[in-house]
């Protein structure tokens, strides 16, 4: 038995459709002794007779946490859906408390009771938390044959899903829609995404993802084909792309600046290569700007952040102090001696810079820099094939010289 009197004051307890039937002993301990207990309105509707005050948690989430904090040294249970820290407020709340004051007591999570009812193994499973999160993020995910597990808000968000696989070409899929796993409202029904979805669908709702269609799926290497990018035609292109790709070199966790992001292209790429991954594009075109974030969007990796303005004025000018400093720069429009002196003096040491050059001129900065501060050049020469009167020659393309440096 747990002694109460020395447990944390706050404790994240699984809940589930099934309400205490599924609780175990420790959870019925915490539940009976709490003096205050926090849960959605869903929640609550399932819980037995209390003695302690229950109060609805507020919509949006965020709106709780002060009153939650408020409570600090009564007994607390807060009633969280399946495992709070699988895409679920466990690791919201944390956040704001020492790992002293509180403890979790977890229950199955959605995507153990999915994969169950679907025979299907966890562990070769995606799981993705799209609730709260654009159905867009989706996209990377989709090659065929992968099976998903996916939360979504309710059954509009279900439409939605499948009007999006429709879109990228997977229209074909199966969606296995899953209702209130656990509880005595338990539905499973089966349905192509391209199909008559049911109107009744009721939240919670998963969906089990059989991916099938045409696609394209998203490569897994470096070097998106060019017409999955919207542009008008300033675009870093496939091949270049990956060799600037390889010479920044993300890792996982890591954060870019990309300077003259264009198309969003090399800041897509950076963001897709890891979902830890972060990226500030900065544009001073309006309408490229809105259009990286279009493709941003289109490509699942809607979290890059662009900003309008020309990153030399802004770097002068400070605009960038209180930004996270970033492990790697890609210098894709306004090179310059006066922006690399800039980068020079506010990045911190390690830091990762990429910069290409197409004119003369620029080529000639990169050789001083290069001499000056080390690093290695890199002269690129493609050519394609093309017509050439009633036959084929190669038609080559400007050559770029690349130089890669650490700071």
């Amino acid at each position: 038995m747990t002694d109460l009197d020395d447990a944390p004051w706050l404790t994240l307890l699984g809940w589930g459709e099934g309400g205490t039937e599924g609780l175990t002993a420790a959870s019925r301990e915490a539940l009976e002794a709490a003096e205050l207990v926090f849960g959605a309105r869903r929640h609550l509707r399932l819980l037995p007779p209390l003695s302690a005050e229950v109060r609805e948690w507020p919509v949006p989430f965020a709106e709780g946490i002060p009153r939650l904090l408020a409570e600090r040294g009564r007994r607390v249970v807060m009633l969280v859906s399946g495992d709070p820290f699988w895409f679920g407020a466990g690791s919201t709340l944390a956040r704001h408390l020492p790992a002293a004051e509180w403890r979790v007591l977890p229950a199955p999570s959605t995507f153990s009771l999915a994969a169950g009812r679907l025979g299907w193994p966890l562990e070769a499973c995606t799981c993705l938390g799209l609730h709260a999160k654009p159905l867009t993020r989706i996209r990377p995910h989709l090659q065929v044959g992968r099976r998903l597990l996916v939360l979504v808000r309710d059954g509009e968000a279900v439409s939605e899903l499948a009007g999006w696989l429709e879109r990228f070409g997977f229209g074909a899929s199966r969606l296995h829609l899953l209702e209130a796993l656990g509880g005595d409202g338990e539905r499973i029904r089966s349905v192509r995404a391209d199909a008559a979805l049911p109107d009744d669908i009721a939240h919670p709702v998963a969906v089990g993802l059989e991916v099938a269609g045409e696609g394209p799926a998203l490569p897994l290497t470096p070097g998106l084909p060019d017409a999955l990018f919207e542009h008008d035609g300033q675009i870093t292109k496939q091949a270049v792309r990956a060799l600037i790709l390889a010479a920044l070199a993300p890792r996982a966790g890591e954060r870019l600046w990309d300077l003259g992001t264009g198309s969003g292209s090399i800041a897509i790429e950076w963001l897709l290569a890891h979902p830890d991954n972060r990226a500030l594009g900065i544009e001073r075109d309006a309408g490229r700007a809105a259009r990286a974030r279009r493709n941003a969007h289109a490509l699942g990796v809607d979290w890059l952040e662009v900003v309008e303005g020309d990153a030399l004025a802004m770097l002068e000018a400070g605009a960038l102090a209180e930004a996270p400093p970033p492990e790697a720069v890609f210098i894709g429009g306004g090179l310059s001696q006066a922006l690399l002196e800039a980068l020079w003096r506010r990045l911190p040491a390690g830091v990762r810079i990429v910069a290409n050059a197409v004119t003369l001129e620029s080529e000639a900065l990169l050789a001083e820099w290069q001499r000056r501060t080390g690093g290695e050049l890199l002269r690129i020469e493609l050519a394609s094939a093309a017509p050439l009167g009633t036959r084929r020659g190669w038609k080559a393309s400007y050559p770029i010289v690349q130089w890669r440096v650490s700071r």
